[in-house]
């Protein structure tokens, strides 16, 4: 017989998916997303304002500020 998924377990599930991206994003900041200082460019400074304009939505969206304020 097998086990149906209730909400805690699928919650938990998704918890631990946001949990690992987190910690591999965090990681990568930590080095400097792969790019040595002597090696900047501007690619790499939009790149970086993407990736920062996507996590603010996010957190908008988390926090229910800007557009998903009640």
């Amino acid at each position: 017989m097998t086990k149906k998924p209730n909400a805690l377990d699928a919650f938990i599930a998704r918890k631990t998916e946001i949990d690992a991206m987190l910690a591999r994003l965090q990681a990568l900041s930590d080095e400097h997303f792969d790019t040595a200082p002597d090696e900047v460019n501007w690619a790499d400074v939009g790149t970086l304002g993407h990736i920062a304009e996507q996590l603010k939505e996010i957190t908008a969206f988390a926090f229910g500020e800007d557009e998903y304020a009640e």
